[in-house]
């Protein structure tokens, strides 16, 4: 893995010019409007996943936009917040991928994240109830530096695009060394219209790892 840690990378992004002003626009956003997730949450990925230890990334669009549903990592949801719909079809195609269950009473994936799962969005923060609301050129800069380092591992990680948005960073990734899998979003607008169910994302990138000599990722939720 790169000599790198999310700590060198926030500190070299902290000194280029477009942070000080992302940081007052966040500053103005969350003291005038409604933001999720919460201020401290924006980072959270990062904090649960380092990253000697990122085997796969998934990468979303932006947060959910409504109250109590988004808590810093692409997807997930806080224990007791039921599934969004996105999640459901993402546990959906999980079930049927890799022939396992999942406990649809749970939506928090931070058992991923602690497996090497990096859970990110291309947009980290959102207004309540405006979608993409928070697209920008701080996050696209932000993002091309992550996906940088990241594919500048010595290590091969999968790299799983969810949706447009996220088949932008595509471009940025060595994808001789790591494993790319583009699909569509798991919204139900876009993967209704075909793309995202029986795209088997999850299998194959247990079979990538796998060939890597790496360990799979547990993708079920539920105990043994």
């Amino acid at each position: 893995m790169s000599h790198l840690n999310w700590d060198d990378l926030f500190s070299i992004e902290k000194q280029k010019p477009y942070w000080q002003p992302w940081m007052s626009f966040l500053d103005e956003e969350y003291a005038h409007h409604t933001i999720f997730p919460l201020r401290e949450n924006i980072f959270k990925a990062f904090e649960l996943c380092p990253l000697a230890q990122v085997k796969i990334v998934i990468l979303g669009q932006d947060p959910y936009h409504q109250p109590h549903q988004a808590h810093g990592l692409s997807f997930s949801v806080p224990l007791g917040v039921p599934l969004p719909r996105s999640l459901r079809n993402i546990y959906k195609e999980i079930e049927h991928d890799c022939h396992v269950r999942m406990n649809y009473e749970s939506g928090n994936l931070s058992y991923l994240a602690k497996q090497g799962v990096l859970l990110l969005n291309t947009v980290l923060t959102v207004r309540e109830g405006q979608p993409l609301s928070h697209q920008n050129d701080y996050y696209e800069l932000f993002f091309k530096s992550v996906m940088q380092t990241l594919s500048a591992s010595s290590s091969s990680i999968v790299f799983m695009l969810w949706g447009k948005k996220a088949h932008h960073y595509a471009s940025w990734i060595h994808a001789n060394q790591h494993a790319v899998i583009q699909t569509n979003h798991p919204s139900p607008l876009s993967a209704n219209r075909g793309g995202w169910f029986n795209t088997k994302p999850f299998s194959r990138a247990n079979t990538f790892l796998i060939q890597q000599g790496a360990s799979p990722i547990q993708w079920s939720n539920c105990l043994p």
